[in-house]
This record gives structure tokens, C-alpha cells and sequence, in this order.
């Protein structure tokens, strides 16, 4: 499945960038660069000049291709949507079940990416720490509404809507599919979080195998609770 995964192209909004980084090495560069470090001292830390200089590059070829670390950062989560997107749709597309599907795409969403995993040149273990501790503020800025508007976060709600669609299927009568969905992507996340970071809030300690079990067990409850 991973060969076939890596024959597809990710589409990434274009009103992200301003130029396609895909498009030249400097920008696959940049990506790469950007992944490697961000994960190493945090966005807060990370600049285009300390980019600038590791690739040995000016800082001014990096705002080329992007107006603000922001927009590098929403680039980045919604390649990482889109990847794990098409993903979920290769592990489910032969299960009949509802249930089935449910419990594999859960299992897609907690399962840990290894940093040996290059998707050309993504490190997915490096952009998967990511996703899990900088993702939120792509979307946590005044701009937030102005974003959703042109479409920046059509990746990540597109994901949301697809596993929603499995919940439906298992009972048409529940009320809360985006929410129930949305709750374990970002409760995922956070669990990971703060197995690494803080253990005393996690009973689960970098189990993924055990952190789908606790999710789909959350959720098949919930969705039945409802019927």
C-alpha cells in the first residue's frame, strides 16, 4: 500500500503558497528543511532566516514560495490531510462493514508514522510530530475565519466528513458524527502529546495499537448509545 501511496501527487490549496514548492528543488528543499526543523526547535523559534541559512540559501528565495511561517505551517498540515486521507481510503476501501471500517480508520488516524518513512523528500515521522504538536495553530489566529473562507482547511475537513460518512453508516440517527470525529483526530493527537510531554495525563503511553482500542471503543459505544 505505502508504493501505491507514493505514486500519488497531493494536491495542496494554491492560494497557500505563492509558489508551487513542488515545482523546483529549492522548494522540495524548503519543505524538507522547514519539516526537519520546525520539529527540532519549534515554530514559535523557527524562521525563514534560520531556514535561509541552513539551506544555504537568502531568506528572501523562501518568501518566494511563502508570505509567512503560518502559511508554511497550514501548507504542511493540509499535505500532511491530504496524505493520510488517501491513506484511510486505501486501508477501507475493501470492508464491507461499517464497523469494520470504522475501527481501520481509527487505527489509520493513532498508528505512528516512522521517522525512516520518506514520502520523497517528507519525512512523515518528522511531519506527523508536527501535525500532533503545531497543527492547532494553523487554525487558532484572528485570520481563522478569512482562511476557511478561500479554503485553506478543505484537507482536514474533508478527512472529518469521510470518517463521519463511515458513522453514519453504522447508525443514520446520530446526531454528532463530525463532532464524535473531529473529537478523536484532535484527542489523538493530544494523548501522544502528552505521552511524551506529560505523562501524568495519559493512562496510555505510546501505544498507538492501544490508543485505537481506547478510540474505538469511545466511539462504537457513543454511536450505539444513540441508536
Amino acid at each position: 500500500m505505502e508504493n501505491l501511496l507514493g505514486q500519488i501527487q497531493i494536491k495542496v490549496n494554491e492560494k497557500i503558497f505563492l509558489k508551487d514548492p513542488n515545482s523546483s528543488e529549492l522548494g522540495k528543499r524548503i519543505i524538507s528543511g522547514s519539516i526537519t526543523m520546525i520539529d527540532e526547535i519549534g515554530l514559535e523559534c523557527f524562521t525563514f532566516r534560520k531556514l535561509a541559512m541552513k539551506l544555504e540559501t537568502t531568506e528572501s528565495s523562501i518568501y518566494r514560495y511563502f508570505e509567512s511561517k503560518n502559511k508554511l505551517l497550514i501548507y504542511l498540515t493540509s499535505w500532511y490531510w491530504g496524505w493520510l486521507e488517501y491513506k484511510l481510503v486505501f486501508s477501507t476501501t475493501n470492508i464491507a462493514l461499517p464497523e469494520e471500517k470504522l475501527k481501520v480508520a481509527i487505527r489509520v488516524l493513532a498508528d505512528d508514522k516512522d521517522e525512516v518513512d520518506n514520502y520523497g523528500h517528507v519525512n512523515m515521522g518528522l511531519l506527523n510530530r508536527i501535525v500532533i504538536s503545531e497543527s492547532s495553530k494553523a487554525y487558532l489566529t484572528k485570520e481563522v475565519d478569512e482562511s476557511n473562507r478561500v479554503g485553506f482547511f478543505e484537507g482536514y475537513k474533508r478527512l472529518v466528513n469521510r470518517i463521519g460518512e463511515i458513522v453514519l453508516n453504522i447508525n443514520p440517527k446520530f446526531p454528532y458524527p463530525l463532532t464524535l470525529i473531529s473529537t478523536i483526530v484532535e484527542g489523538i493527537h493530544h494523548e501522544k502529546y502528552f505521552a511524551d510531554h506529560l505523562p501524568a495525563l495519559t493512562d496510555i503511553k505510546n501505544n498507538s495499537s492501544e490508543l485505537a482500542l481506547f478510540y474505538t471503543d469511545m466511539a462504537l459505544a457513543t454511536i450505539n448509545q444513540k441508536s
